[in-house]
């Protein structure tokens, strides 16, 4: 599949090429994390279209960084990296780092709850959870119209996310402010001081209530401070 080039021999400029065309980063960055059919990888990047996600899985795939791999079943395929595309795991981390060190601040548009459900469903701490089925409900002032409540669910080791109920009884009730939540989220605020202060409501049985920070991982990213001159956390409305 053509993509336009630089024109130049430079291997920067080669890579570049392909790697900085619109979504494609992301969607190799979620085959990294382990998504390796065609719905999960959507799922980590929620705003691309499924025939765009299909043309740069193909450019991916073409340039040698994925393999497509036929189910058995003949419907379907599975998505596993190269050894090039592997190699891009550590360019791609220290890429979001500098993210979130140096990036741009936050604007409405970016506070899209179905990435940040896929985020936090790949950092639940299932060891500090208790055992059997906790669902953990969240829901947030703040969002675009008609999307505002997602679910975490532990089902026995095996962590999902949810955009729709389901089903059963919901063990612990988050609700805040989308952008006061991410902000924590990021480690630009303390989680537990913003439960302790209201920010953020906790609702459900204490010992749960109380678990709750344990239960959450934060962004891998969490432990890198802004460097930026911008307040990260400027007031919330």
């Amino acid at each position: 599949m053509p993509y336009k080039g630089y024109g130049q021999y430079c291997p920067l400029a080669l890579a570049a090429e392909l790697l900085c065309e619109r979504w494609t980063l992301l969607v190799i960055s979620r085959v990294i994390d382990g998504c390796t059919r065609f719905n999960e990888i959507h799922r980590g990047v929620p705003k691309i279209s499924a025939t765009l996600l299909s043309q740069r899985l193909l450019q991916l795939e073409e340039a040698g960084l994925i393999v497509r791999i036929p189910l058995p079943s003949g419907r379907g395929h599975l998505y596993e990296l190269t050894e090039a595309g592997s190699d891009l795991a550590p360019i791609i981390m220290n890429f979001a780092v500098w993210g979130q060190k140096w990036a741009r601040e936050m604007v409405h548009e970016d506070l899209d709850p179905a990435f940040l459900a896929w985020s936090m469903h790949t950092r639940l701490n299932i060891e500090a959870m208790p055992e059997g089925r906790t669902v953990i409900e969240f829901e947030f002032t703040g969002t675009d119209k008609g999307f505002s409540r997602f679910w975490l669910v532990n089902d026995n080791g095996k962590p999902d996310m949810c955009l729709k109920h389901p089903g059963g009884h919901v063990d612990v009730s988050v609700k805040a402010d989308i952008r006061r939540f991410v902000e924590a989220w990021r480690g630009f605020r303390n989680l537990r001081q913003e439960i302790a202060a209201g920010n953020i409501r906790v609702e459900g049985p204490s010992d749960f209530r109380k678990a709750l920070p344990d239960w959450l991982l934060l962004s891998s990213l969490a432990g890198f401070s802004r460097e930026t001159a911008g307040d990260a956390t400027a007031e919330v409305a």
